[in-house]
């Protein structure tokens, strides 16, 4: 029995696509290469098998994202977008802002140590984002330098939370983490340096 809706032949629990007989004969062969650039060039079974069981061609994006570079990327637009921050909370001023990031950002922290459940862990990320509440709350009237220091800080904390797996299962987060630091870091430093003032 003939299904003219799409003729298929089985090989190895592959199905692969066959054309149809021009001749009125019983003869099937495979497709013509789609890839190929000489007319008429024909894929044998096992490139017909590779192409039927493969898996299809990565597209830009996905190839931009490849091999863990994916926290990296989203890291530096988290980061653009984290150094313009105070544009979105305008009534307040932007050491602020940037004060309240910090402190926050290293309160994540203490969530990956509480799952991690083991006490010295917990105590050590606990003391550790105390510091970096402590250090925000100097940059809220100090010196817009004190904000820079903490967000490069905690991008060195999570280098090496990367390289230390001190916290357990925190995976992708760390150079995540680390890139918006760093590049917020670099943002706001070229900000002070062209006299951007942080404080009304």
């Amino acid at each position: 029995m003939r299904d003219d809706a799409k003729n298929v032949a089985v090989s190895e629990g592959n199905h692969l696509p066959m054309e149809e007989p021009n001749d009125g004969g019983n003869r099937r062969g495979p497709l013509p290469d789609p890839g190929s650039t000489s007319p008429g060039r024909r894929m044998s079974l096992e490139e017909n098998l590779g192409a039927a069981v493969g898996t299809p061609p990565l597209s830009a994006l996905q190839r931009l994202f490849a091999g863990g570079r994916a926290p990296l990327i989203w890291g530096v637009v988290w980061g653009v977008l984290q150094a313009a921050a105070p544009l979105g909370l305008w009534w307040l001023d932007a050491a602020t802002v940037y004060g309240m990031s910090i402190a926050l950002i290293a309160a994540v922290y203490i969530g990956f140590a509480v799952a991690d459940g083991r006490p010295a862990v917990i105590a050590v990320e606990t003391t550790v984002a105390g510091a970096f509440v402590v250090l925000a709350a100097a940059g809220v009237t100090g010196s817009a330098w004190l904000i820079v220091i903490g967000f490069v800080g905690h991008g060195l904390k999570d280098l090496w939370q990367h390289r230390s797996h001190f916290v357990a299962n925190t995976r992708w987060w760390p150079p995540f983490c680390m890139t918006v630091d760093f590049v917020a870091a670099a943002i706001i430093a070229v900000a002070i340096v062209s006299g951007v003032t942080f404080h009304q």
